[in-house]
């Protein structure tokens, strides 16, 4: 009997050393404390996209780490999985099975294996009635010295040799002391409408298909429109240049380069950042519902509409002007895509989108060092 209590009082023992640390037991309060955080987070940007920014304030501003936030939930459901800690997984696991419906938004897995097949097959070619679409923020043609880009977009957009050209903050100034860009311009189809009467900078479409006729949306004037003759098909293609953030390039310093951990003026600072970014939102939303009703008016005509829409796919914007169209990069897109050279690299905020009469064949985003933007370079093909 003494033994077997011996044994019991061992077996005890054992069990109790292998009772969390102290150390562990922090570990735990803290990631409980991020999980619960990071949840409420998560699908609070993934709900606050269908809401007017007029009404939900600051929370728009998480649509800029959604890509991050779902990354840390993912990572914390694994945590929790491994440390058998079954409820707070649970919810970790829900909130991704949520954010998934999501995720093509921002990563796409299985493009790259399919390019790589294409580029490899000696006999793939794409369809001849295939063509291409580019869209360009060229920053009134200012490279990152502040000198002229124009002949390095004009050589860019030779080499990839669109078919379409959506080009937004075209400066004609800059471009017409460009010889290499004016030969460019005299082998496309024009249309260049400034924002507002006298304004310097203009939104262009350059077309390779003749254009039947060309205008802008009343409100805003940045949105402008041309009637593409694509082969026996009519097809309006809708430029934009929505609101910007109202985030200026100190404010994006000051925020990345974590300045703001040691001013002590930070305070007044951010709130001006959440307050002009809200601001923005709000007329961003504006101006996207001005957008959605003129497209709204042309169904079922053919639309590709293209842009800097200054907003993430996690937003009001993105989620008004994609209804009932299609995202390039969801379609076709390769991992994971941002068109906004700044904020880490984390941005997606410039878009091709196209109607059902559409296929996309390819996404592409040229790494590029012309403007604070990158060129989104689409492949399109008519559906039968």
């Amino acid at each position: 009997m003494a033994h077997n209590d011996t044994y019991y009082t061992d077996y005890g023992g054992n069990r109790g050393s292998s009772r969390p640390s102290l150390l562990m037991l922090l570990v735990d309060l803290v990631l409980t404390l991020l999980s619960g955080a990071v949840f409420v987070m998560l699908f609070t940007a993934l709900i606050v996209s269908r809401i007017d920014p007029e009404y939900t304030w600051a929370l728009p501003m998480l649509g800029l780490v959604a890509p991050w936030l779902y990354l840390m939930t993912l990572l914390l459901a694994l945590y929790w999985v491994v440390r058998w800690r079954l409820k707070r997984a649970a919810l970790m696991g829900l909130a991704c099975l949520f954010g998934l419906f999501s995720v093509s938004l921002f990563w796409r897995p299985d493009a790259h294996r399919r390019e790589l097949q294409r580029k490899y097959d000696k006999n793939f070619s794409y369809p001849r009635s295939a063509f291409k679409v580019l869209s360009y923020n060229v920053r009134f043609f200012y490279n990152d010295a502040g000198e002229s880009s124009a002949d390095s977009v004009a050589a860019l957009i030779e080499r990839l040799n669109p078919d379409i050209v959506c080009l937004q903050e075209y400066y004609p100034d800059l471009a017409a002391r460009s010889e290499r860009m004016m030969r460019l311009m005299e082998e496309y189809h024009t249309v260049q409408i400034a924002p507002e009467t006298g304004q310097w900078y203009r939104q262009a479409i350059l077309s390779r298909f003749k254009i039947l006729r060309s205008g802008y949306i009343m409100r805003p004037k940045t949105s402008v429109w041309a009637d593409l003759l694509i082969r026996e098909d009519t097809v309006r293609v809708v430029n934009n240049h929505l609101q910007s953030t109202g985030i200026t390039a100190f404010d994006s310093e000051y925020l990345t380069g974590h300045a703001y951990l040691l001013d002590t003026a930070r305070e007044e600072k951010l709130r001006s950042i959440v307050s002009r970014f809200h601001d923005n939102c709000v007329v961003r939303a504006d101006e996207a519902d001005t957008i959605r009703g003129h497209l709204d008016s042309l169904a079922p005509a053919l639309q590709i509409l293209c842009g800097d829409f200054n907003d993430t796919p996690l937003s009001y914007t993105y989620r008004t002007l994609a209804r009932g169209l299609n995202d390039a990069f969801s379609e076709a897109g390769e991992g994971f895509s941002h068109t906004f050279r700044g904020f880490f690299d984390a941005l997606r905020i410039d878009y091709i989108f196209s109607s059902d009469g559409f296929e996309t064949l390819s996404y592409e985003v040229p790494e590029v060092p012309h403007s604070d933007h990158l060129p989104v370079l689409v492949r399109l093909k008519r559906t039968e």
